[in-house]
């Protein structure tokens, strides 16, 4: 019974993440082919949302759309975390002066989640999902996120890590670690070239404290040689649309 609750719930949640992605109204085939459901379990959850209000469902076209419900939803997450930081336009910007894949990632126990994505629309782009999650002591956006807290804090952090990992050789230093925060409390960015997967890089910068506590990191996803190439430029785009997009009375 646990499980298939559990299976339920994710299912829920791919389907609204596959109209987020998709952003038309989409078919039982459509999201079926997409999400792998068998047709009969895919039908059953459709019409399970549909009679909860968080689809509607056009006979004519027989197509199914998230309804305002989903709209309203989660609104108060964003205006309370981000505050007057207008962040979706911060990402289009950034997306389209430097043509890569933006995230904005937070720190989720011993991970670093990617709470949103911006696709690269390039040919070759970086292709992380929304709600991946990263060592956090291993990926950019981890490391970042570490750099805005306590040496004893990083260092609990680390062990647990560690702890937490089968593979030996994914386990890290924790002079290693120290070493790359301290880079980054320095310059104010993380470029990591391949730490979590081979060729691709990230250029990760911290966004001002949020409420509850809560820290967030905005970053450019891609090849190393591209974001290595423009690297000067994507650091300059990253800055100013922070500066541009942040509360004048916000502490950078």
């Amino acid at each position: 019974m646990a499980d298939a609750a559990i299976k339920s719930a994710r299912r829920v949640f791919e389907i609204m993440e596959f109209f987020d992605r998709a952003r038309r109204p989409l078919g039982l085939k459509a999201i079926c082919d997409e999400l792998r459901y068998p047709v009969s379990s895919g039908a059953a959850m459709l019409k399970s949302l549909v009679t909860l209000g968080y689809l509607e469902y056009d006979r004519k076209t027989q197509t199914y759309l998230p309804t305002m419900r989903i709209a309203v939803l989660g609104r108060w997450v964003s205006e309370q975390l981000f505050g007057e930081i207008r962040m979706l336009p911060l990402m289009e910007e950034l997306r389209e002066r430097t043509r890569e894949t933006v995230i904005v990632g937070t720190q989720s126990d011993i991970s670093a989640q990617y709470v949103h994505v911006l696709r690269s629309n390039q040919a070759l782009a970086y292709s992380a999902e929304p709600g991946s999650l990263r060592p956090l002591a291993r990926c950019g956006v981890g490391l970042t996120l570490l750099s805005s807290k306590s040496d004893e804090e990083i260092d609990t952090l680390v062990y647990r890590s560690n702890h937490a990992e089968p593979v030996r050789s994914h386990r890290v230093a924790l002079k290693d670690v120290m070493a790359n925060v301290a880079r980054i409390r320095k310059q104010g960015y993380f470029f990591s070239r391949g730490i979590y997967s081979e060729g691709i890089g990230v250029i990760a910068m911290p966004l001002p404290q949020a409420p509850f506590t809560r820290s967030f990191v905005i970053a450019l996803g891609g090849p190393v040689y591209r974001l290595e190439r423009h690297l000067d430029q994507n650091i300059a785009a990253l800055l100013g649309a922070i500066r541009r997009f942040l509360p004048k009375n916000a502490k950078a």
